[in-house]
């Protein structure tokens, strides 16, 4: 269960980083041509929100059943070792709040009234919440 789970949330990291960037630049050019923001830039913007949350739900599933997840955090010793604090807390502390970011631009646009200001909360948080995923992903230790 452990190695499959684990495989499964190396797959869909690829799709929600994927999602991720093409949803950035989607938005990016509906900003800057000043195209009216429609349903369907809506749903271009939630494909990656729910890829996202995907991603976050068996990240989370996967940190309390791995052996390298939230056991080193109670055997102790794991924020003296960089590659043990990193998966043990900055990649699930940082990764819950990109998503949280992530968040908050797609409800955000859903709010506004205007379609430059919708584009532009999608892109900024999800590009933020990008930039943060990219920082915490253990390159090292990816599965490929």
């Amino acid at each position: 269960m452990y190695t499959g789970l684990q495989h499964l949330h190396s797959g869909i990291a690829y799709l929600a980083l994927a999602t991720l960037v093409l949803v950035i630049i989607y938005a990016l050019i509906g900003s800057l041509s000043g195209r009216v923001f429609t349903e369907k830039d809506r749903k271009i913007a939630m494909i990656a929100f729910i890829f996202a949350h995907v991603q976050l739900l068996v990240g989370l599933i996967l940190y309390f059943v791995s052996p390298l997840g939230f056991s080193l955090l109670t055997a102790g010793g794991a924020m003296s070792d960089s590659a043990a604090r990193l998966t043990a807390l900055e990649h699930p502390l940082i990764n819950i709040i990109a998503i949280a970011l992530i968040s908050v631009g797609y409800i955000r646009s859903k709010k506004m009234l205007v379609s430059r200001s919708k584009f532009r909360s999608i892109y900024m948080m999800y590009a933020i919440g990008l930039v943060l995923i990219l920082s915490r992903i253990p390159w090292a230790t990816w599965l490929y």
